[in-house]
């Protein structure tokens, strides 16, 4: 049986989202996570450029 994929935290207004990686943020339609966005962390953003996952 395959495993259901992992839900990310979905956020409400003024609490932060956290994705565990790309595929989590694309599924949830919030790709690219831009610097400052809620759920953007350097960690998912590859080149540095203050996008992420993109």
């Amino acid at each position: 049986m395959p495993r259901a994929p992992a839900q990310p935290f979905r956020s409400s207004p003024g609490v932060a989202a956290y994705y565990p990686n790309c595929a989590s943020a694309r599924a949830a339609g919030a790709a690219p996570l831009r610097a400052g966005a809620p759920g953007y962390r350097a960690g998912l953003d590859r080149d540095g450029d203050g996008v992420a996952c993109e």
